[in-house]
């Protein structure tokens, strides 16, 4: 054995190697994810909801919830009952019509955006593709996959997309049916596309179009907000969402919800007696059953309170952090904190999320002000540098997916002062301190 723990586990773990200690690897990898959890703040995994009782109930057998979650055929072993309440309290929340709604729980938002826009590409074989450059990377992998043209869009400093650039790029391609993917909650920054103004771009420069949002982190935060609404006049087709983000599923899952008018009926699987709709086949009933766990004991309310308290504590590091000089920012309905690298041996010490200059952390349902001061202190002690002049934040108005309330009114439905709790949206980059 060496002293390395993950050359010890692997020895250990190695099943050409028996007798094997099942135990002790079960625990070392247990005990590994628990010392690792108070230093993992960079990703958007919720903690705060206990699903032990579906876990200790229903985590001993398989459920398959395979074909059209619409069907119900014969046997025990399936939870498309509780799918089917998952998919219509989102689609409600999302204001989505209930005569043209299909959707069901997918491996997560990946998954998710390939149901849709295969869904969209079957419907407009002829069409290009347009995304940001801020979009989640499994855009780009998803239209290799279903081999679609794509175009991709400049993106703001920000991370929102730039509807001047997607204008011109599709009044150039006229004569082409356009999909469109906008982004509730972009990788770095959380940032939202304004769905309204890609409407509008979209009606005047294509005959044909769908639009689809890529809402793995935002979607549900801002679906109870009443931001993000599935409406028709949205002009929205179809969105996917993760489960195990604001969730915080111990599974990887996720929800899309795709207009039943834009959808092609699947096949008829005799031996299954199912209709072949999705893009796995069989699908993870326990993954369902966590989701719908998660929705009846909370319900909307203390969903929204969850909402509002992680978006106060994301207002409590950008003031910390500023407190101490360090750069940082958020979009005013983000749960993530975009700042300025932190010095290499805190990103040693904190599993936090960098590209480059700049960093985030996500104050995800669950994460504790105890967390953030121990980073922030953490910061200002590896900081060694004199200190820079951070500006006061302003107030800065939510690109929303919709209809956006006043800033103002926002921050004072959440209890916090307008004036201090929102940083800029880095109209220049992190890495220049005195930016204005």
């Amino acid at each position: 054995m060496t002293d390395s723990p993950t050359v010890a586990l692997a020895e250990a773990a190695d099943l050409s190697d028996a007798p094997i200690d099942v135990t002790a690897v079960l625990e070392h990898q247990v005990n590994q994810a628990e010392d690792a959890a108070p230093l993992s703040i960079g990703f958007p995994g919720a903690v705060d909801i206990d699903y032990s009782d579906v876990m200790a109930r229903m985590g001993r057998r398989l459920w398959n919830n395979i074909g059209d979650p619409t069907t119900d055929p014969g046997g025990a072993a399936h939870t498309k009952i509780l799918e089917r309440a998952v998919i219509a309290w989102v689609a409600e929340t999302l204001a989505m019509p209930a005569d043209d709604r299909w959707g069901y729980v997918t491996t997560g938002g990946t998954e998710g955006n390939l149901a849709a826009l295969h869904t969209a590409y079957r419907r407009h074989p002829r069409a290009i593709v347009y995304y940001s450059a801020a979009a989640h990377y499994s855009i780009p992998k998803v239209l290799g996959i279903i081999g679609a043209p794509a175009v991709v869009i400049n993106a703001n400093d920000d991370g929102e997309m730039n509807y001047e650039d997607l204008a011109a790029q599709m009044s150039i391609r006229r004569s082409r049916p356009a999909i469109v993917v906008a982004t509730a909650g972009t990788t770095m920054t959380e940032a939202v596309d304004d769905t309204g103004r890609i409407r509008d771009a979209v009606a005047e420069h294509a005959a044909d179009w769908h639009l689809h949002v890529d809402a793995a982190l935002s979607g549900i935060p801002l679906a109870l907000d009443g931001r993000l609404r599935l409406d028709n006049a949205s002009g929205i087709s179809s969105i996917a969402i993760s489960g195990h983000k604001f969730f915080g599923t111990p599974t990887p899952c996720g929800i899309v919800l795709i207009r039943d008018s834009a959808r092609r009926r699947g096949s008829h699987i005799a031996y299954t007696a199912t209709l072949d709709t999705t893009i796995t086949g069989s699908r993870c009933g326990l993954a369902a059953t966590l989701l719908w766990h998660a929705i009846a004991t909370y319900g909307r309310e203390r969903h929204r309170w969850r909402v509002s308290e992680a978006r106060h504590l994301a207002a409590y590091a950008v003031q910390q952090l500023t407190a101490v000089r360090w750069p940082a920012w958020r979009h005013p309905h983000a749960f993530t904190v975009v700042l300025q690298t932190p010095p290499a041996k805190v990103r040693e010490k904190w599993l936090i999320a960098t590209d480059g200059d700049v960093s985030h952390v996500i104050c995800m349902p669950g994460i504790s002000e105890g967390q953030i001061n121990a980073f922030v202190a953490d910061i200002a002690a590896a900081n060694s540098a004199p200190p820079a002049p951070i500006p006061r934040p302003r107030a800065t108005p939510l690109a929303g997916c919709g209809h956006a309330p006043h800033h103002a009114q926002r921050a004072a439905h959440q209890g916090i002062d307008a004036g201090t709790a929102y940083g800029p949206r880095a109209p220049v980059p992190l890495s220049d301190p005195t930016r204005p």
